[in-house]
């Protein structure tokens, strides 16, 4: 049944091994750059490539500050700290995405609240967020979205930029501010994707990266924080351990966190970033193959939201049912694919 996906498959790749959903390339600068860093000696977490790195990608995001961490459940962990996330509070979040969403929001002794996505672009629904704070919760005298229920506190929004294609971000502003609950976008997959000519990760409160090994660019495992000027300093404080600035003393004057990336592996980032737009241009074109070849099928092939531009780190279809899906896995995987 499945057969010319398959082939077509092997036809892109040009290969009769395993085929992984995402594989690296290392084509650029990135074994010069590493071996800069060894030869400095400086390849933990202080280094020239830390700040090339954060300064480049602040400005290929636009973003005010970018602020690198060891990776991306760091990146969002610290988001939702640098939110006001604590004990006992609600985070509303999308099922369609990796653990890391729900694991750093468990990290806050935080509880999720998962809603639907929408079928266009596989992000959070604004209309499903609306009609569950419509049903749920209230606005009390400061200002703050509450639970109906037992009172506590819907501090974030977390919706997901799943695949590379930007979510709604306009109908989740809109219900973000009508209803005081700040969104922090998991934009980890989506790095290179454009929501109306602007970066994803730079519309809510705060952004979030990732760069393992599986993304469309890699520091080996990274993960990187956007936000205005003042939350950044605030990021890169708390990533740092906290640490107040001295030539030689250790003094911490609150509980901060290790999660500064090393250099070695910002090397990696610096080189990886020079090749984005050509990983981006090729996805891209892999994803114009894939709708034309199911243009015609009963598998519906996801598309870029009309009005953005994605990165197409992953390509997606529907299938008309739940047996037509696990068939197809079935097949795919069996073909080594």
């Amino acid at each position: 049944m499945f057969n010319f996906l398959i082939q077509f498959i092997r036809e892109q790749y040009r290969t009769d091994d395993f085929i992984p959903l995402h594989a690296p390339k290392f084509i650029g600068n990135e074994r010069d750059y590493v071996l800069a860093t060894i030869e400095s000696s400086f390849v933990s977490s202080v280094g020239a490539y830390v700040d090339k790195f954060e300064q480049e990608m602040a400005a290929y995001t636009g973003s005010p500050s970018a602020v690198v961490t060891v990776n991306g459940t760091s990146a969002l962990h610290m988001a939702l700290i640098l939110a006001g996330v604590s004990q006992g509070d609600y985070v509303l979040t999308q099922p369609l995405t990796f653990v890391a969403t729900c694991n750093a929001i468990s990290y806050c002794k935080a509880e999720p609240i998962f809603l639907d996505v929408d079928r266009r672009n596989l992000g959070l629904s604004p209309q499903a967020v609306d009609a569950w704070l419509d049903e749920f919760a209230f606005i009390d005298e400061a200002g703050l979205c509450r639970h109906r229920a037992d009172n506590r506190i819907i501090r974030a929004c977390v919706p997901m930029h799943t695949f590379g294609h930007p979510a709604d971000i306009d109908g989740l502003l809109d219900v973000s501010e009508r209803w005081h609950v700040p969104i922090i976008e998991d934009a980890a997959e989506s790095l290179g994707s454009l929501y109306k000519g602007r970066h994803t990760g730079t519309f809510g409160k705060i952004g979030v990266l990732s760069f393992n090994g599986n993304k469309i660019i890699t520091t080996g495992g990274g993960g990187m924080i956007l936000a205005d000027k003042e939350l950044g300093i605030r990021a890169k404080y708390l990533t740092t351990t906290a640490k107040k600035p001295h030539p030689y003393e250790f003094y911490h004057d609150e509980t901060g966190f290790n999660y500064r990336m090393p250099n070695i592996n910002a090397a990696l980032g610096c080189a990886q970033l020079e090749q984005l737009d050509s990983f981006i241009e090729n996805k891209r074109l892999l994803a114009k193959n894939y709708a034309a070849l199911l243009a015609n099928t009963s598998l519906q092939f996801i598309s870029e939201p009309e009005g953005c531009r994605s990165n197409y780190w992953l390509n997606a279809v529907i299938c008309e049912n739940q047996q037509q899906r696990d068939e197809l896995l079935k097949a795919t995987n069996e073909a080594g694919l």
